[in-house]
C-alpha cells in the first residue's frame, strides 16, 4: 500500500484585512440569508405569512413616535455599556462583569435619591449621583484588575462572580427602602418631587441619555485610537511581554483602563435610574452587560461600528416582542427568530477573518493511493 499523503483534505488559513465595504457587504447578505431562512421556519412552525412578521419586527421599533424614542432609548444604554468594556477588550481583559458594575452605579444613584432628597438641592443630588455611580463603577472594575495585575487571577471569572454580588447588594438594600414594607420593590423614587431626576431637553425624555452616549461614543474613538493610553492599551492587547519591553507599565495599564471601564458602565446606571426607569430592581440592567459583550465583539471593538451593532440588536429584540404581541405567539418563537438571526451574523465572521482551502485533486500526491 502506497504511502497516504499527508496534507489535509481541508484546512482553514487566516485572510487577509478585507476592505471594510466588502466585510459589512458580507454582513448585509447573511443578514438577509437569516430572514428568507426565518420565513421558511415562520411558514413551516407557524404558518403565517412571513412578510407579515418581518413588517410586524419593523412596527415594533418604527411603528410610532414613541417607539422610535424607546428605539434610541435602549441602543443609548447598550452602547453605553459596549463602550464601556471596549477598551479592557482591546487589552484582551475579558471583562465579563458590565451587569455588576452597572448595578453598582444604578445602587449609587439610588442611594443618593433617597438618602440626600430632603438634605441637599436637586442639582446637587444629581451631581452627587454622577459622581458615586462612576466612583461605585470604578471600584466594581477595579477589584478584579487589581487581582488580576497583582496576582493573575482569571478576569473572566473573577469579573462574572462580581456580578452576583452585586445583585446580592441590590436585593438587601431593596428590602432597607422597600416601599411599601413588605412590596419587595422600591417603586419609583422621588415621583412627586422628582429629585434625582435627570433633565429632560424639552418635551423630549430620552433625548438627554442619546447626547451623552454620542458625545461619549466621540470621546471613545478619539481615546482608543488617538491617545498614548489608547495606544498603551493595544499594546498590552497584542502582547504583554512586548509592553514590558517597550517601557509601559503592564500592571498600571490593567487597574487603570478597569477603572475606566468600570466608571462608564456606573455611568449607564445613573442613565437608567435617573433618566429612564427612577426605581431600582435586580434586573434592571436587562442583560445587557452581557449583549454589550457582543456588539463590542460584531463591531471588531470600533466604537464607531458599535453604534449599527447596538442598532441591530435592539431591533431585533423590540421586534421579538412586538410578534408576540400580535400573532399571539409566545415569546419562545420570537427569541427562536433572534437566535437564528444572531447565529447567522456570528457565523458570518468566521468567514470574513478565514477561508477555507481544499487540496487540489490534480497535484501531485494530492490524492492517496493504495
Amino acid at each position: 500500500m502506497a504511502k497516504r499523503n499527508q496534507e489535509p483534505l481541508v484546512h482553514i488559513t487566516k485572510r487577509g484585512t478585507l476592505p471594510w465595504f466588502v466585510s459589512w457587504g458580507i454582513r448585509a447578505c447573511t443578514i438577509v440569508l437569516a430572514m428568507v431562512f426565518c420565513g421558511i421556519i415562520t411558514i413551516l412552525v407557524t404558518g403565517e405569512n412571513p412578510m407579515n412578521i418581518y413588517a410586524t419586527i419593523f412596527n415594533g421599533s418604527f411603528g410610532t413616535p414613541r417607539r422610535v424614542w424607546v428605539l434610541l432609548q435602549n441602543i443609548a444604554i447598550l452602547l453605553c455599556v459596549s463602550l464601556a468594556v471596549t477598551p479592557a477588550f482591546r487589552m484582551r481583559f475579558w471583562n465579563i462583569g458590565g451587569e455588576g458594575q452597572m448595578l453598582a452605579g444604578c445602587l449609587a444613584s439610588a442611594a443618593c435619591m433617597i438618602c440626600l432628597r430632603n438634605i441637599m438641592p436637586n442639582w446637587a443630588v444629581i451631581t452627587c449621583m454622577v459622581v458615586s455611580s462612576l466612583l461605585a463603577g470604578a471600584v466594581w472594575g477595579g477589584i478584579p484588575a487589581l487581582f488580576k495585575a497583582k496576582w493573575n487571577t482569571n478576569e473572566t471569572l473573577f469579573t462574572l462572580m462580581m456580578n452576583y454580588i452585586a445583585t446580592q447588594l441590590v436585593a438587601y438594600f431593596i428590602i432597607i427602602w422597600e416601599v411599601p414594607k413588605g412590596s419587595g420593590a422600591i417603586g419609583i423614587i422621588n415621583q412627586s418631587s422628582q429629585i434625582g431626576w435627570l433633565p429632560m431637553i424639552g418635551s423630549y425624555k430620552y433625548l438627554l441619555n442619546v447626547i451623552i452616549v454620542a458625545v461619549l461614543t466621540v470621546l471613545m474613538y478619539i481615546y482608543l485610537n488617538y491617545s498614548k493610553h489608547g495606544y498603551e492599551i493595544s499594546v498590552v492587547g497584542e502582547s504583554e511581554r512586548t509592553a514590558r519591553y517597550v517601557g509601559i507599565k503592564v500592571d498600571r495599564v490593567i487597574i487603570r483602563t478597569m477603572l475606566l471601564s468600570g466608571a462608564l458602565c456606573g455611568l449607564a446606571g445613573v442613565l437608567l435610574v435617573g433618566g429612564t426607569d427612577h426605581t431600582m430592581t435586580t434586573t434592571i440592567t436587562g442583560g445587557r452587560g452581557f449583549t454589550a459583550v457582543m456588539v463590542s465583539w460584531l463591531a471588531k471593538f470600533n466604537p464607531i461600528w458599535m453604534i449599527l451593532t447596538s442598532f441591530l440588536l435592539v431591533f431585533l429584540q423590540r421586534g421579538a416582542g412586538e410578534i408576540s404581541t400580535q400573532f399571539g405567539l409566545n415569546q419562545s418563537f420570537s427569541d427562536i427568530l433572534t437566535g437564528i438571526i444572531l447565529f447567522f451574523i456570528i457565523g458570518c465572521e468566521f468567514f470574513i477573518t478565514y477561508k477555507i482551502n481544499f487540496r487540489h485533486v490534480g497535484r501531485k500526491g494530492g490524492v492517496p493511493h493504495v
